[in-house]
């Protein structure tokens, strides 16, 4: 028996849809992740494997997913599963939803307490609770307090992140009550144009700054943002940069978790996905590279020099963007509001994406298990509230690492290639094309047809096959784990083979009450 075509939610405007896609995709990455990867590996040239991977993997991707979800929607599927078995007619197709799935919802329970010390670094910003701090170790040390990760001075416990993560929870969970268009689209259309005003506002600043130090005069903006653009031509002959640059564009763009889809699911069979999908790109581009690269890299050159940046660079995007840019803001007049709204930028940055990963998994318990909305939000709000303790007490030892190196890496790869091959080949790469292309305001190039059915998904098994040799395999062998952090790891991987055995149940459930109403035999 055919699917049948199902009336759905849908956005209340054009705008609000590119608003709301574009904050999916525009998150923490683009202002902490992009600006450390680029200046470690080769700068400038480091540009030309990204935007080669843009090309090839990223804008296909994107529309791929964009496809999908509007085909899926037209049968009232919000969610991976339901849009997988209608495009491949097997009893397997649908499990394969199950990635998209798990991986939404490990991302959307740890980056949740990630997302809240962003808002609860804003409010230490704005009382200058960390100036007086003078150096970075100082820094870190406070930061590391903040987070649970150490006893400092600083803070009496989680305290303090514990209730900024209780606020930022339900401020997502009470956005994605409210619904598509009166929740989600209202959120993009105060927090995206507040995102790029706040960014702008905090370059135009970190460009005036020039030279701070007239006696350092190496030390300088311009120094800075020749540290991360200046070509390194010679790097281009490593392939680590090559994947690197994949990994960033994978990672930029939020794809291979299934929220693109479940926002295209709820677009009209006729509305344009071509140029949507492009300006989606393009906007989150914009804010990666002209905005991100112009902030933390450059202005932390200009007061540290570049020896330093760099070791804080190592340290990884957190400690540049939460341990060097509070130490710029001491030094720099009215530095309180510029860390509050850096602060408040990556806030916005990062519900916007949170929101999402939480809509794919709402949108399966409604239409596949005929939940209320409701019932829906409480039910995930519940057990991502349950799940969050874990993120939150056992952070030091290795638990979140844990959960995003699964989820939040591999597991995009895997999924991305699933989808890819279950698009392109299985239900046909004629049909595909045909479908993303139905109702544009303009028509996908031809030749992005043959980069989309082979060289997508080529590239996609190779990154998919290197991280799994170079980083899954020493990770599986907990190479480099504390022996005492070791019961943790393990704790953190039953968890998520929990969560993941879990999903795969939800759907036989949900199939298996399908049948029962409709009389079918599977």
């Amino acid at each position: 028996m055919a699917e049948q075509i199902k009336e759905r939610e849908q956005w209340g405007s054009r705008w609000g849809l590119i608003l709301a896609v574009a904050g999916n995709a525009i998150g923490l990455g683009n202002f902490l992740r992009f600006p450390v990867q680029a200046a470690s590996n080769g700068g400038g040239a480091f540009m030309i494997p990204y935007f080669i991977f843009f090309l090839i993997v990223g804008i296909p991707l994107m529309w791929m997913e964009w496809g999908i979800g509007r085909h899926g929607g037209k049968y009232g599927h919000g969610s991976a599963p339901g849009m997988f078995d209608v495009l491949w007619k097997n009893k397997i197709a649908k499990y394969f939803g199950a990635i998209g799935l798990f991986v939404s919802t490990i991302i959307l329970i740890y980056y949740t307490y990630i997302e809240s010390w962003t808002l609860g670094y804003s409010f230490l910003s704005i009382t200058k609770s960390y100036f007086g701090l003078e150096n970075f170790e100082a820094m870190k040390s406070f930061l590391y307090g903040y987070q649970g990760r150490e006893a400092t001075q600083y803070f009496n416990g989680v305290t303090i992140a514990y209730i900024f993560m209780i606020i930022t929870f339900a401020i997502n969970f009470w956005i994605l009550y409210k619904g598509i268009s009166k929740g989600i689209e209202k959120l993009a259309k105060i927090a995206m144009p507040a995102l790029f005003i706040f960014a702008i506002i905090i370059v135009v600043r970190v460009i005036t700054l020039g030279t701070p130090d007239p006696s350092v005069p190496e030390n300088s903006v311009s120094s800075g943002f020749g540290f991360i653009w200046n070509p390194d031509f010679s790097k281009l002959g490593d392939p680590k940069i090559w994947l690197a640059a994949a990994g960033q564009i994978f990672f930029t763009l939020s794809v291979g978790m299934g929220t693109i889809h479940a926002y295209a699911s709820y677009l009209k069979s006729k509305d344009d996905i071509v140029v949507s999908g492009l300006s989606t790109a393009a906007t989150n581009e914009f804010a990666e590279v002209v905005l991100g690269g112009s902030i933390a890299i450059p202005i932390s050159v200009a007061f540290f020099g570049i020896a330093t940046t760099t070791a804080m660079a190592k340290g990884g995007s957190f400690d540049l963007g939460f341990a060097s840019m509070p130490l710029v803001f001491e030094q720099i007049p009215f530095g309180e509001i510029f860390g509050f709204l850096w602060f408040l930028l990556l806030f916005f940055a990062g519900i916007t994406s949170s929101v999402a990963m939480g809509q794919q998994v709402i949108a399966f318990l409604e239409d596949e298990f005929g939940m209320s909305r409701k019932k829906a939000v409480l039910s995930l709000g519940f057990a991502v509230l349950l799940a969050v303790q874990l993120v939150v007490f056992y952070l030091k030892f290795g638990f979140l690492d844990e959960m995003d190196y699964w989820a939040g890496t591999f597991g995009l790869v895997v999924f991305a290639f699933a989808e890819t091959v279950i698009f392109m080949w299985i239900f046909g790469a004629e049909k595909a094309w045909d479908e993303m292309n139905e109702g544009g305001d303009i028509k996908i190039p031809r030749f992005f047809f043959y980069i989309m059915k082979y060289v997508t998904p080529l590239m996609l098994f190779i990154v998919m096959m290197w991280w799994l040799i170079n980083d899954a395999i020493p990770i599986l062998l907990l190479k480099g784990v504390a022996e005492e952090n070791l019961i943790y790891v393990w704790g953190s991987r039953i968890f998520m083979i929990i969560v993941f055995g879990t999903f795969l149940y939800l759907i036989h459930i949900a199939w298996k009450k399908k049948r029962m109403r409709n009389g079918l035999s599977n």
